[in-house]
């Protein structure tokens, strides 16, 4: 149904539709994270809708590293962000990687990013996404 590409060492578990709805019925604990998982991961599919309808492929790069950086969650003032390759980062963002290569380009310049082996991300990246 959808495709995913993992940035990092990864395990993939394949759970049978009728022993998932079993589980979910006997296991409560585990029904209300997954039930939330859904809630929280529809809303971010509409988040993502509106990214790409409505901002350009520069916001839309800022706001995908400042993502992949879990901006917020940590009180750290840089993220470094797991290897990812422009290519994937293109497909992430809905553009080429011609586009993202200028704008990776363009943030470390402007000193948002750094990138010699790990990408480090500013908060400072936060100020594309929210200047007009």
């Amino acid at each position: 149904m959808a495709t995913a590409t993992a940035i990092a060492e990864s395990a993939v578990l394949k759970i049978d539709r009728k022993q998932m709805i079993r589980t979910l019925h006997e296991q409560h604990s585990l029904s209300d994270i997954f039930v939330s998982y859904l809630l929280s991961r529809n809303l971010r599919v509409q988040e993502d809708l509106v990214d790409q309808l409505f901002n350009s492929s520069e916001k839309r790069l800022a706001r995908t590293l400042l993502l992949l950086a879990q901006f917020g969650k940590e009180s750290t003032s840089e993220m470094v962000i797991p290897k990812v390759s422009q290519e994937v980062l293109a497909e992430m963002v809905g553009t080429t990687r011609a586009r993202v290569n200028f704008f990776m380009n363009r943030f470390r310049k402007l000193g948002f990013i750094e990138y010699n082996g790990k990408l480090l991300v500013h908060r400072s990246l936060l100020t594309v996404v929210l200047h007009d």
